[in-house]
């Protein structure tokens, strides 16, 4: 079974989203959201996170958040597990509260900061919950328009200095920029590999986690992003047949992608590492 992949290091922005399990509700008043962002603030004290934009919505929540220390997997799961405690004893409950882990995408900051942050906030005008985000109590957007005391924990200085140098005209721009957002692309539509938006840092690579070697927990997705284009494996091999052997020895291609990309059949794919098999002390196991 495969398992999201987790890239971790010091100043690392994510976009985390978190749904409840079978998509029931993880809020059901305004005292559970209270209680989430009390819990939260304890997460980012003590694992040194900065939240740049977060909405709590019925069944969900989104999270824009750096670590500054690395740790994210252990801040969600103070944060998740905290809360489903939390959120159990109080309604008299039992069982899970989020369907399976959170997930993560890595960001390229310069890219993706301002229109995550943006999206992020929308999201309740998307559902027709609101008619504009600062109608929406639960999200950041209204303590960035200084409509209520900023916690510690949320950074609204570096998203204001995009705009303006005094608040007063940051807020003006921020919000017209926000709202320019409701027409605009879905930034996640610019995802790769189920993994990341815009370019991962060399920092990434620095801190992929061990479990990439292990072929069965990592998703080919996930590994894809670590290893070349499957026409890089063409373009650096003279030979053909020492292509497709070496792209389909990285796990990250199917015999059928391998295929289509050389425009042959699965059948002629499935010969050539046969032959490779034959003649090799290597005997990758072939996709069925």
């Amino acid at each position: 079974m495969t398992r999201p992949l987790r890239i971790e290091f010091d100043g690392a922005l994510y976009h985390v989203t978190t749904r409840g399990d079978r998509r029931a509700a993880i809020f059901h008043d305004d005292i559970d959201r209270s209680y989430w962002l009390e819990i939260l603030e304890q997460v980012c004290l003590r694992f040194e996170f900065s939240v740049y934009a977060f909405c709590l919505m019925g069944n969900h929540f989104h999270i824009l958040i750096e670590t500054r220390q690395g740790g994210l997997s252990k801040g969600m799961r103070q944060l998740n597990g905290v809360y489903s405690q939390t959120f159990n004893r109080r309604h008299s409950l039992v069982g899970h509260v989020f369907q399976g882990r959170y997930n993560a995408l890595l960001c390229q900051r310069d890219a993706y900061l301002l229109e995550l942050a943006r999206y992020i906030v929308l999201n309740p005008v998307r559902a027709g919950l609101v008619a504009t985000p600062e109608e929406w109590r639960w999200s950041s957007h209204r303590f960035v328009m200084g409509q209520a005391p900023c916690p510690a924990w949320l950074d609204t200085h570096s998203l204001l200095s995009h705009f303006g140098a005094t608040n007063d005209v940051a807020r003006i721009a921020y919000r017209d920029f926000t709202l320019q957002g409701i027409d605009a692309k879905n930034p996640l539509e610019g995802l790769q590999h189920q993994l990341h938006l815009g370019a991962l840092p060399a920092l990434a690579f620095e801190n992929i986690p061990a479990q990439t070697n292990a072929s069965c927990e990592i998703s080919r997705a996930h590994k894809s992003a670590l290893q070349p284009a499957l026409k890089d494996y063409f373009a650096n091999n003279t030979s053909i047949d020492k292509a497709v052997v070496a792209a389909y020895l990285s796990r990250c291609f199917s015999m059928s992608d391998i295929a289509q990309h050389c425009g042959v059949s699965r059948r002629s794919v499935g010969r050539m590492l046969r032959a490779h098999q034959a003649s090799s002390s290597i005997s990758p196991k072939l996709d069925n």
